[in-house]
């Protein structure tokens, strides 16, 4: 229950339009892909992959955040406007990392073993973003809105599509 109300405050705490926790109970996608991610987890671990599957595509229906029961996700994820959100089953996301809509956090094939990227601590992701690949990324990182990832990321660093910055990139 402790955790519960954590990851409450948590959203409270990272969206500056919610008044009260009461919003992200009834209001709040993100939180309510989260928690059910958590439960279809522990059925994950105690090898009951059809029932946690069936809960992750429940989940998806309603919430348009996809989160695979097999990843791991470390304490006080926050997923604003988690529409498109796409995280896979070997992905692992540290402590305190921040995700925006339609993100994906996937594979570059049909490859056997870890296939999706770790995501370190204190990680924000902007909207848009594509983390592909068994890549690391290093805590403290920032990734843009619509960056392309597929090489690693060392710690404290910023990441930004080339495109942000060009001169006459668009005409």
């Amino acid at each position: 229950m402790r955790r519960l109300y954590e990851e409450l405050k948590n959203f409270k705490r990272n969206d500056p339009a919610c008044r009260n926790i009461f919003e992200v109970i009834f209001l709040y996608p993100g939180f309510h892909a989260l928690i059910m991610y958590r439960i279809a987890h522990f059925f994950y671990k105690i090898r009951l992959f059809f029932i946690a599957r069936l809960l992750s595509q429940i989940t998806r229906f309603f919430t348009q955040i996809e989160i695979h029961p097999g990843a791991c996700i470390g304490k006080n994820l926050f997923i604003d406007h988690g529409c498109g959100i796409v995280i896979g089953e070997t992905t692992v996301i540290g402590d305190n990392c921040i995700i925006y809509h339609s993100v994906t956090l996937g594979g570059t094939g049909k490859d056997k073993g870890k296939r999706h990227p770790t995501i370190g601590n204190n990680v924000m992701i902007g909207a848009g973003s594509i983390i592909l690949g068994p890549i690391n990324i290093g805590d403290n990182v920032k990734i843009g809105a619509g960056s392309i990832v597929v090489k690693d990321v060392k710690d404290n660093t910023t990441i930004i599509s080339k495109y942000s910055y060009e001169k006459n990139s668009i005409k």
